[in-house]
């Protein structure tokens, strides 16, 4: 299947330091991906990996620093504002708090009214019908619109705010932590409405989380980062299943399961993960790596692989 999402070669640093002394942070490096219609890619990490960045990457919300993203075969990084203005209505963004990302002042109708409304979708008698059908969507009812963000639990909040991302009707949706401010009952209730919304809508959707569980639940392939580039990347049962990197073998034994049959032995890895700023030459794992050999230390590793893939050179 042609993927709608296609990134190829995607790098992001940012400037650092002062006037006299000047730097970079390379949040993302020579990241490769892509997202076809109705699939769901897990992007999965450790705290400061780079998973957002790439997410705002792909939505075209931050400018590359090299690197190439198409959607829907018209690439992003030359796209004109009036070309992006109308790509952006195909591609949408579910934050990770549900409450900052909702205006405390203003009913969550008006806000979810709002996108509607620039995009000029329907003309304004329709509008409040299509914000109640919107609301019920997600489980909530007509009288929801007229409440405030601190009139919500989380959860209904979550829901406000995936209403409001589909009032464009996208294609595309990043979400970004969408669970890790709720209550693990709750979490449920969003992971099951997303995965129902992904069904009847056709969304394709990258899913940012650090939580291995979730992902296996809901992602179709599962992409694993570390400072800033893609370890291993494939089907989620085959991850999960024969993890071939050092990093994605650790991620998953600290994975708690109540499954007996999934539980593994522990791998502790030693030190913290680097600078962005300074990141070890080579291979950006090795200096946590039980593996690592000499070679490690001089040879930045390639993903490779056919549908499963992997970034090591001990591998």
């Amino acid at each position: 299947m042609t993927p709608l999402i296609n990134a190829t070669g995607l790098t992001k640093r940012f400037p650092t330091g002062g006037w006299f002394v000047r730097g970079a942070l390379q949040a993302v490096t020579d990241v490769s991906l892509a997202i076809a219609p109705g699939e769901t890619l897990g992007l999965v990490g450790e705290s400061g990996s780079g998973k957002s960045t790439v997410g705002r990457l792909l939505l075209g919300l931050l400018p590359v620093t090299a690197g190439s993203v198409e959607f829907d075969g018209q690439d992003l990084t030359y796209a004109t504002p009036s070309e992006l203005r109308a790509l952006r209505r195909r591609m949408q963004l579910v934050f990770q708090d549900p409450y900052g990302s909702l205006d405390p002042r203003r009913t969550v109708g008006a806000q979810i009214t709002d996108a509607i409304s620039i995009h000029n979708l329907l003309p304004p008698p329709q509008r409040r019908a299509r914000v109640i059908e919107l609301l019920e969507q997600v489980g909530l009812t007509a009288d929801h619109a007229a409440r405030h963000p601190h009139q919500f639990s989380g959860g209904q909040r979550q829901r406000v705010g995936i209403a409001r991302a589909l009032a464009t009707g996208p294609d595309f949706l990043v979400a970004d932590e969408p669970v890790s401010a709720l209550d693990v009952s709750v979490q449920a209730q969003v992971l099951a409405l997303l995965a129902d919304l992904r069904a009847r809508l056709g969304l394709a959707m990258l899913f940012i989380s650090h939580d291995l569980p979730v992902v296996r639940h809901l992602a179709d392939r599962v992409a694993v980062m570390y400072l800033g580039r893609i370890m291993e990347e494939g089907p989620v049962a085959d991850v999960f299943a024969t993890p071939r990197h050092p990093y994605t073998q650790a991620l998953l034994s600290a994975a708690p399961s109540l499954h007996p049959e999934r539980r593994r032995t522990r791998l502790l890895l030693q030190g913290e993960p680097p600078s962005p700023a300074n990141p070890p030459s080579g291979c950006v794992f090795r200096t946590r790596c039980p593996i690592a050999g000499p070679i490690c230390a001089g040879e930045i590793p390639a993903l490779t692989g056919a549908d499963h893939r992997v970034a090591c050179l001990m591998a």
